[in-house]
């Protein structure tokens, strides 16, 4: 059921007229539509059914809000409380002391709206960046590959076997199911010689023992799958556990984290950070600075993100690119779908001096976008994926590019301002003299 929010004034003073109009939140939040968003998610809601749901307004908000500040759900629902521009943010009339709504709804409402309403949001994030910029905005884009890395530890085996051991022994203890032997003193001792394995003469005995922790982990996987006898809602888990245990160093596909089992070992061939283990990301960009698309994949070669990747921005934006520039990795792709891949390569003799200059700050031009990836991940939370799954991944993209795009609308609508306070600054001053 929706719930929209009061129209009617206060009949004190409301929150627009304490604060400062000139602040960027206060600016952005009269630029954006937030009518698009209610339009398109007022069908996701039973009308007359159900607990009254919180403002759509209010939750696009704190979605927002929450990558462009670089907080998670419980923090950005915590700040609201205290911060009024984060409220006259999401629409509200009066400031309110008390939380907005609890954190998990926030989950909630990332799975309502799917991918396609985080699409939209980085669509409006364009929309607002675009009123100053030519209309040849999609002419020419830029496109680059990063690895979003996943909240997960760095892997091991005996990682991964302790905590087998662990989920075997909490489902044992939960059903109530018959054990020969829980192993507890003798897990003890194997952890105990598996530390300081970077020590010589601790090497051997830390091997044998993540050897026998393998060997317990495997008993206690099969004496569970045993005692279950097939009636049970564990099979996808049993059959997680039993594919750690059976691969190998050089194995195909392997499992790296027991709740993300979806991560990829991706090696970009960074010289202090040689794995990552997450997804790929592709980001799109536009000449101006804009960030036209970010979609996700799991480890794909780079030429063989390009058609998904146009295709998603020419749905954002509803333009397409009719040249992307992009690095060496994306060799072997000259055109896809009516737009011209160009990468760097050797000079062309038949091509004049001034062709040849023209590609030339075409590329530098490319190198832009690199930093904009580390703002990315610095500052949008983008370097660190907190979201669960593969849904997760593709959330995290798309909402730390439309927080990119917000933010850089913000300064822009700020330095505008400032602008036009001082040109009448100096205007009253001129007037002044002349009286």
């Amino acid at each position: 059921m929706i719930n929209k929010t009061c129209p009617q004034p206060s009949l004190f003073s409301s929150l627009a007229d304490q604060l400062n109009p000139k602040h960027p939140l206060y600016l952005l939040a009269d630029k954006i539509d937030w009518q698009r968003f209610e339009a398109s998610f007022s069908p996701l809601y039973s009308a007359d059914n159900g607990r009254p749901a919180k403002p759509i307004r209010l939750m696009c908000g704190l979605l927002i809000l929450k990558h462009v500040r670089n907080l998670s759900d419980e923090s950005v629902v915590e700040q609201w409380s205290e911060n009024a521009y984060y409220q006259y943010f999401c629409g509200m009339l009066e400031f309110t002391p008390s939380f907005p709504c609890n954190a998990s709804e926030l989950v909630h409402f990332r799975k309502r709206i799917g991918e396609k309403g985080m699409e939209l949001i980085l669509s409006e994030s364009i929309r607002v960046n675009q009123e100053g910029d030519g209309r040849d905005h999609h002419g020419t884009a830029f496109i680059d590959s990063t690895v979003q890395e996943k909240n997960v530890t760095y892997p091991t085996d005996a990682k991964l076997h302790k905590k087998i051991v662990r989920k075997v022994l909490s489902i044992v203890k939960a059903l109530g199911l018959p054990l020969r032997q829980s192993y507890t003193f003798v897990l003890k001792r194997i952890y105990r010689d598996q530390r300081f394995r970077d020590h010589p003469k601790n090497r051997a005995k830390a091997l044998k023992a993540d050897r026998r922790l393998r060997t317990i982990a495997g008993r206690l996987v099969r004496e569970l799958k045993r005692n279950l006898a097939g009636n049970h809602g564990y099979d996808s888990l049993l059959s997680l556990f039993e594919r750690v245990l059976s691969q190998k160093r050089c194995s195909r596909k392997k499992i790296y984290s027991l709740h993300e089992p979806e991560v990829q070992c991706i090696s970009k061939g960074k010289e202090h950070k040689k794995y990552e283990f997450g997804n790929k990301v592709s980001i799109i960009r536009s000449m101006t600075g804009i960030i036209l698309g970010a979609k996700s994949f799991r480890n794909e070669y780079d030429g063989h993100t390009i058609e998904e990747s146009l295709l998603q921005v020419e749905r954002v934006t509803g333009k397409k690119v009719r040249r992307l520039a992009g690095d060496r990795g994306y060799r072997g792709k000259k055109e896809v779908n009516g737009t011209q891949i160009l990468i760097p390569d050797t000079p062309n003799k038949k091509d004049s001096y001034h062709a040849r200059r023209k590609k030339h700050r075409l590329f530098r031009k490319r190198a832009g976008i690199e930093p904009t990836i580390a703002h990315l991940k610095s500052d949008f939370r983008l370097g660190r994926n907190f979201y669960k799954g593969v849904f997760g991944d593709a959330v995290n993209a798309l909402l730390a590019a439309a927080a990119y795009n917000f933010k850089r609308a913000m300064r822009l609508l700020w330095a505008l301002v400032e602008k036009i306070s001082e040109t009448l600054y100096w205007k009253n001053v001129s007037l002044a003299y002349t009286f």
